[in-house]
């Protein structure tokens, strides 16, 4: 069964992605080891959001992203490698097949870097080590993505989520062959 995404990691970059890939149709695996630092968080800085508690704002995120048909595999992601179709996620539960991966592995660059996708030094306070990405979210691996703190933006969780979702939506319109755009309008 193979996906037209694969995100690993449900923090708010993971799940923004997966909210945008699986509400624009495309067939969305979420691989997650709920390790989010967004889960020792207390949010005050959300746009939109008043206060929220980190565990309660990923899983709202997560139910947004279900909502849409994204499915969600509980694990860790121990290898990516390129296959005919696109790229195999090895964790310790079984492996999973998709055409885009999208890297949303907040501080963790271990898989990146066992993969042989090229990092380069954080910016942010403490961040030692990201994927060096491109401004559209593209890695040194054709096909795979960074999004997110992994992708040496600005940990806070309303920025991580714009850049999931601004990857996503890249991703999205390579995948379409045009510019997508995700624009609901109010019910009269």
């Amino acid at each position: 069964m193979a996906y037209d995404v694969i995100v690993i990691g449900a923090g708010p970059a993971g799940a923004s992605a997966a909210l945008f890939t699986s509400k624009a149709g495309k067939k969305t695996l979420v691989i997650d080891n709920d390790q989010s630092v967004t889960k020792r968080a207390w949010i005050e800085n959300h746009y939109g959001v008043a206060e929220i508690s980190g565990p309660d704002l990923v899983e709202i995120g997560k139910k947004q992203a279900a909502k849409f048909g994204t499915e969600f595999v509980q694990g860790k992601a121990t290898g990516l490698s390129s296959v005919e179709a696109g790229f195999q996620v090895t964790t310790e539960n079984g492996t999973y097949e998709g055409t885009h991966v999208i890297l949303a592995t907040g501080l963790s660059v271990e898989l990146a870097e066992a993969s042989g996708i090229q990092t380069k030094p954080g910016t942010e306070p403490r961040i030692k080590t990201v994927v060096d990405a491109d401004a559209q979210g593209n890695t040194s691996l054709k096909g795979v993505w960074a999004a997110g703190t992994i992708a040496g933006v600005s940990m806070h969780t309303i920025v991580t989520a714009g850049d999931g979702a601004k990857v996503a939506i890249n991703v999205i319109s390579e995948l379409n062959g045009t510019r997508y755009v995700d624009h609901d309008v109010l019910k009269s």
